[in-house]
C-alpha cells in the first residue's frame, strides 16, 4: 500500500512495537518525534523512509539526499523534559524542518520486542532456540534469553558474533565462564547492568553492545562469559527488521549505515 499517510504510518509502528506499554519506562519520546500532528490536510504521503540506528544531523541530510518522506531511529533527539530549541539541538533538528523530514522513534519498545526487537535479530542471526524475554524493566524487558542447542565453544561464539554484527572496534571477550555455552542473554546497547539477572537465569553467556570498569570484575566473580559486541552494531538489527516490516506496506525503502565505532 504506497502513500500510507503519516499518521496511520507511525500509529501501525506504535501498534506493532507496543509503544504505550513503555510510555512510563523510558526517557525516550518514541513514537512521532518531528513532523505533522493535526488536521488531516497537513498528513503528508510517506512514499520512501529511511532507517537509521541514531538521529543525527548527517542521517537526517543523508535521508533527505534520497528523498524520505520520513527518518525512523533507534536513537531519538528527545530525552526528558524538552524546553529549548537552541545550539546543538536547534542544528540537530534544521534538516528535518528544512528537508520536510519527519522522524519516527522506538527506543526501548525496539529493544525489547520479541518478534522484530533488537535482541531478537541478534538471537536469531546466532540461531538460539526457545527464546523469551530477558532484562527484566519494570513489567517489560528489553531483550532475549534463549538456547544454543549445539552449543558454541567460547571463541566460536565470538567469531559467530564478530560476523553477525561487525562492529568497527570487533568483538571483546570477558573469559571467565565454562568451556561450552548452551544458555545465552541478550540485551543490546548499553545494558550491563542487567549481568546479575542473566547469571540468575542460569546464562553461560552474557551478550551486550558495550561494558563499565565493574564488568570485569562482576564476570569473573561470576564465573561466566560476557561479551561486548558494539552498542551501534548491537542495535543495527531492530531498525533493519523495521525496514523489512515497512517495505510490506508498499512502502520505498533505505537504511543509513552511519556506525560510530562505540
Amino acid at each position: 500500500m504506497a502513500g500510507v499517510n503519516c499518521s496511520s504510518f507511525c500509529e501501525r509502528l506504535d501498534e506493532r512495537l507496543h509503544t504505550d506499554a513503555y510510555a512510563d519506562l523510558d526517557a525516550s519520546a518514541n513514537g512521532l518525534q518531528v513532523g505533522p500532528d493535526g488536521p488531516a490536510e497537513a498528513d503528508p504521503d510517506i512514499d520512501h523512509a529511511a532507517f537509521a540506528v541514531d538521529a543525527a544531523v548527517e542521517t537526517a541530510e543523508r535521508a533527505a539526499e534520497v528523498g524520505a518522506d520520513v527518518l525512523v531511529v533507534h536513537h531519538g533527539l528527545f530525552w526528558g523534559e524538552f524546553e529549548r530549541a537552541t545550539g546543538s539541538t536547534y542544528d540537530r533538528l534544521a534538516p528535518f524542518f528544512e528537508n520536510d523530514l519527519a522522524l519516527y522513534v522506538s527506543h526501548l519498545p525496539l529493544d525489547g520486542h520479541p518478534e522484530i526487537g533488537n535482541a531478537a535479530g541478534l538471537a536469531a542471526a546466532i540461531g538460539l532456540q526457545d527464546r523469551e524475554p530477558f532484562g527484566t524493566l519494570g513489567p517489560e524487558h528489553i531483550g532475549l534469553q534463549g538456547h544454543a542447542t549445539d552449543g558454541f565453544a567460547p571463541d566460536e561464539l565470538h567469531d559467530r558474533l564478530a560476523t553477525e554484527c561487525s562492529p568497527e572496534q570487533g568483538v571483546q571477550h570477558l573469559d571467565f565462564g565454562s568451556e561450552v555455552i548452551e544458555d545465552i542473554a541478550i540485551a543490546t546497547g548499553s545494558a550491563a547492568d542487567w549481568l546479575d539477572e542473566a547469571v540468575a537465569a542460569g546464562a553461560d553467556a552474557f551478550v551486550t553492545g558495550e561494558g563499565k570498569q565493574a564488568v570485569y570484575h562482576e564476570t569473573r566473580e561470576a564465573g561466566v562469559h560476557v561479551y561486548l559486541a558494539g552498542h551501534y552494531a548491537t542495535e543495527t538489527f531492530g531498525v533493519r527488521s523495521l525496514q523489512s516490516l515497512v517495505e510490506e506496506w508498499g512502502v520505498e525503502t533505505t537504511f543509513i549505515d552511519c556506525p560510530t565505532g562505540l
